[in-house]
């Protein structure tokens, strides 16, 4: 062990848990723009493919079947095999998928490549929560989780005039091989240079005892495991997983409530993901290079309110207040103003569209704050397994929300209704946070 390991004095601490969490924010932009470029390519490439606003709701939601399905495996994996070789086969296989997009000819193939997309990306939020909760103390981890989901947001408010661009002038195609390739070459780096914190060399004592004394899991020693598996093992089970553990988890209120509340909140950002630039180009009627430009919009909107609500938890716990008060009233307040939605139907002017489009979207940003509360409530060695059921339930609103809008397009040849289902969604989430989740505080099962 290096000596500044070993004397901590009055050692300055080390700051290796941001460069961590610069990896985990790359990585979660690449993750959205792979799973959210066949939004950017769809105007063309219905037209190409010959698919109507139905079945490209159904290709849309087809990435969510596989998602969802493959979370709580996706939990139990990580459990099993760690962070690092979790997150590297993750993000190179679904970067995999993404580059075969670019190749397909039909509706069959492109269904497919959007079903193996959602199996390998499947464990990125789950080992996102667990790398926090290992490397920050909980009075950092609403900034931590905020900065890393800022990465779903600025990849897209930032590259999409570069890919609306780069499809106007080599086709949809290019911005699969193009992605897709990115997204391969991450996987290696990540590879290259994500350790847990006691392996990590640029992590010193200092740094080590500031995040055990936070609550940070760096304290669990091979030895522990041992003595919890030989306990698990004396009392006839195989290690100390069982499936009915799933079972006990849904009971507790905290994990039940935040579901519902993130599977609102996921509505508005799967509408952002998916139909919005269809809905610029056909309810709107603007051209590449307009959806492009208003595109940014509610993208950077969303980065702002994703950093905002982080900063204000955050702040807000430092101040003395609860975990209760600390961490729901950026989500309260977030859902409630993203219902705002619903206005954009009833105004004409296309620059006041995006502004309370992007109003509601830096709301549900102010609300991506779910997965702290995954740290903050999972019992101890049950952490991607309870992020497993957080992601499994929250993404039910990545199958729904695309069919819903996809259906009420079809049957009515207007978004209306679709964005006053995205409001009355929003709403039920704020209620779930009021009046389900109770007190945050770490579950413990008997």
């Amino acid at each position: 062990m290096p000596a500044a390991r070993t004397s901590v004095g009055t050692m300055r601490r080390s700051k290796a848990r941001y460069r961590i969490l610069a990896l985990l924010a790359f990585g979660t932009m690449i993750n959205y723009l792979d799973r959210t470029v066949l939004g950017i390519a769809a105007p063309q490439l219905t037209k190409e493919l010959g698919i109507g606003a139905a079945l490209m709701g159904l290709i849309f939601s087809a990435f969510s079947w596989s998602y969802v399905a493959a979370q709580i495996p996706g939990g139990l994996f990580l459990d099993r095999f760690g962070s690092r070789v979790t997150y590297y086969l993750s993000m190179t296989l679904w970067s995999v998928f993404t580059l075969l997009q670019g190749f397909v000819g039909g509706v069959g193939a492109l269904f497919a490549c959007r079903l193996g997309l959602g199996v390998t990306e499947a464990p990125c939020f789950p080992t996102n929560s667990r790398v926090v909760a290992t490397w920050f103390p909980q009075r950092e981890r609403a900034m931590a989780t905020g900065t890393y989901t800022v990465g779903e947001y600025i990849g897209l408010a930032f590259f999409s005039p570069f890919l609306f661009a780069l499809m106007g002038a080599f086709g949809w195609r290019s911005l699969f091989y193009v992605v897709g390739g990115v997204g391969i070459v991450f996987g290696g780096i990540w590879w290259l240079f994500y350790r847990e914190p006691r392996e990590h060399p640029a992590a010193n004592q200092a740094e080590l005892d500031y995040i055990e004394a936070g609550g940070g899991l760096t304290h669990r020693k091979p030895a522990d495991a041992a003595a919890q598996n030989a306990r698990a093992a004396s009392e006839g089970k195989k290690g100390g997983f069982e499936w009915r553990t799933i079972g006990r988890l849904l009971k507790h209120r905290q994990l039940t409530g935040i579901c519902l509340g993130q599977f609102a909140g996921n509505s508005t950002l799967v509408f952002f993901l998916t139909w919005f630039p269809t809905y610029l180009a056909t309810e709107r009627h603007m051209g590449w290079l307009k959806i492009g430009f208003f595109a940014i919009m509610p993208f950077i909107a969303a980065s702002v309110g994703v950093m905002f609500g982080g900063t204000l938890s955050d702040w807000l716990l430092r101040r003395g207040k609860s975990a209760n008060v600390a961490r729901k009233l950026p989500i309260i307040a977030g859902l409630l103003l993203a219902s705002t939605i619903v206005l954009a139907n009833y105004v004409q002017s296309n620059v006041t569209v995006i502004v309370i489009l992007s109003v509601a979207f830096f709301a549900q940003g102010m609300a991506a704050l779910g997965w702290t509360l995954v740290s903050d409530i999972a019992p101890d060695g049950l952490l991607g397994v309870t992020g497993g059921i957080f992601n499994f339930a929250a993404n039910l609103a990545g199958i729904i929300t695309p069919l819903a809008v996809g259906f009420i397009v079809s049957a009515t040849g207007s978004f209306v209704g679709a964005l006053a289902f995205i409001g009355v969604i929003a709403l039920i989430g704020a209620l779930s946070y009021i009046f389900v989740v109770g007190d945050i505080k770490r579950i413990v099962l008997d």
